[in-house]
């Protein structure tokens, strides 16, 4: 496990590896909320997340992990608890949801975020996968179907609630989780072209130059053939 150099005046400390999505959603609220952070690099090929450091920072042997350096005492091991956190903690640096006055827009978010994070990304994470795998399955049809199924019921909400973002004109948490997803499905593969207001909302986001540097392949644990530079 490395770490990235040396912040100045870092306020967290992210444990992250450069294709994780949930770190990525992480990296895209960090910088858009312009919070000073240091990156600790956990390779997950290499199994550095079930070294014993690891393991004692955050049992569940995954990333992120976001520590607030003011409250080292507890480590965030779960990224939406992590945005959330980010959220309330800065509220009024890039506000990541909607006004508490606008409680069913807040719902809408909150709607789209779990889209994302319970019925896209746990179902095609590498530990999931690889269980498929072994079960006789197909990978990549695994991951392609359940992916296109979550994205298109974003979909389907989306239309109805998004302005130039995800849910009105101004980025939220729901756009922070969705590029990350789109990241992945372009991977496996997903027929993108059937999602048109997803596809919409992502280029608004990717226009952005704290999303662009939060992006896999601009990381300093990016193998250098996969580096965009």
């Amino acid at each position: 496990m490395t770490s990235a150099g040396t912040i100045t005046n870092p306020a967290f400390v992210l444990h992250t590896y450069y294709r994780s999505s949930c770190s990525a959603r992480v990296r895209i609220a960090l910088n858009l909320k312009r919070i000073p952070v240091k990156y600790a690099y956990v390779h997950l090929f290499k199994g550095e997340q079930q070294s014993p450091g690891h393991q004692a920072l955050n049992p569940s042997g995954s990333v992120p992990v976001l520590t607030h350096l003011a409250h080292p005492e507890f480590p965030i091991t779960q990224s939406i608890a992590a945005l959330e956190y980010l959220e309330e903690v800065f509220p009024g640096e890039t506000p990541l949801l909607p006004p508490t006055s606008q409680a069913l827009e807040r719902a809408e978010v909150r709607t789209l975020v779990n889209i994302i994070s319970n019925d896209v990304q746990p179902i095609t994470n590498r530990r999931i996968v690889n269980a498929v795998v072994e079960l006789g399955d197909d990978r990549e049809h695994w991951s392609n179907v359940y992916m296109t199924r979550g994205l298109q019921a974003y979909e389907s909400i989306a239309v109805n609630t998004a302005g130039t973002f995800s849910v009105g004109d101004n980025s939220t948490l729901a756009d922070v989780c969705l590029v990350p997803a789109i990241w992945a499905a372009e991977k496996n593969g997903v027929d993108l072209e059937r999602l048109p207001t997803v596809m919409r909302i992502y280029r608004s986001m990717m226009e952005m130059e704290a999303v662009q540097a939060a992006h896999w392949s601009r990381q300093a644990d990016t193998p250098a053939d996969m580096a965009w530079l």
